[in-house]
C-alpha cells in the first residue's frame, strides 16, 4: 500500500466503498531521488489528464491546471472512443527487473488513483464505467481508503518489485487509465 496525504473521497463526492518484451528493461527508468533499497533507479509513471478548470469545476474535486479539454469535449471523446486519450498512465507498459522500484506521480489537474488490480475493470464512477465499457468493477476499487487518492502533484512512495510477474495498475476514477509493470528475473 502506498502512503499518501489523506484526501477524503466523501469530500470529493465519490462513492468509494470504505471511504512488448522487445523493449529494454531499463527504458522506463530514470534517476530519481527515490531509490530502491539496493540503490537502483526508480521507474516513474505519470498519471496524466488535460482537464479544463473552468468547465471541470462542476466535477467533484475540480481541475487544478491551466487550459485543456473542456468537459463537453471529454464527454464526446469518451462517448465516441470509450476513452479520453489525454487521460492516461504513461507509459502503458513498464519493463523492470526483480528488485527494481517504481512510483507514480499525478501530473494532471484531476484526482486519480494508482491502484493495483488483479484484472483491469471498472472503477468507482458508474457513468465513466458505462461510457468506457468497463461494466465489471475491479474489486480492488471498491475498498479504497483516503490515502489511495492522488491529488495533482502528489506521488506514491517508491515500491520495490519483489517477484517475477506482471502487475496491473489502474485509476479507479478513470478506469481506462492503465499500465502493466512486467517484472522479469535478473
Amino acid at each position: 500500500m502506498f502512503k499518501l496525504m489523506p484526501i477524503c473521497a466523501a469530500a470529493l463526492g465519490l462513492a468509494a466503498a470504505g471511504c512488448s518484451d522487445t523493449q529494454s528493461p531499463t527504458d522506463n527508468l530514470r534517476p530519481s531521488a527515490a531509490r530502491g533499497t539496493a540503490g537502483r533507479a526508480v521507474a516513474n509513471l505519470n498519471l496524466m489528464d488535460a482537464c479544463d478548470p473552468e468547465t471541470f469545476s462542476v466535477v467533484p474535486g475540480g481541475c487544478a491546471r491551466n487550459g485543456g479539454i473542456t468537459l463537453e469535449q471529454f464527454n464526446a471523446q469518451l462517448a465516441r472512443l470509450g476513452v479520453a486519450p489525454a487521460w492516461q498512465i504513461s507509459p502503458p507498459d513498464v519493463y523492470l527487473h526483480e528488485g527494481d522500484a517504481f512510483m507514480a506521480t499525478n501530473i494532471g489537474g484531476e484526482m486519480h488513483t494508482f491502484t493495483e488490480v488483479e484484472e483491469f475493470g471498472g472503477g468507482i464512477v458508474p457513468a465513466l464505467n458505462a461510457a468506457s465499457g468497463n461494466t465489471e468493477v475491479a474489486p480492488e476499487c471498491t475498498t479504497l481508503g483516503q490515502s489511495d487518492f492522488l491529488a495533482p502533484g502528489q506521488s506514491t512512495d517508491a515500491e520495490e518489485t519483489d517477484e517475477v510477474e506482471d502487475e496491473h495498475y489502474q485509476c479507479c476514477i478513470h478506469p481506462w487509465m492503465r499500465t502493466t509493470i512486467h517484472v522479469r528475473g535478473r
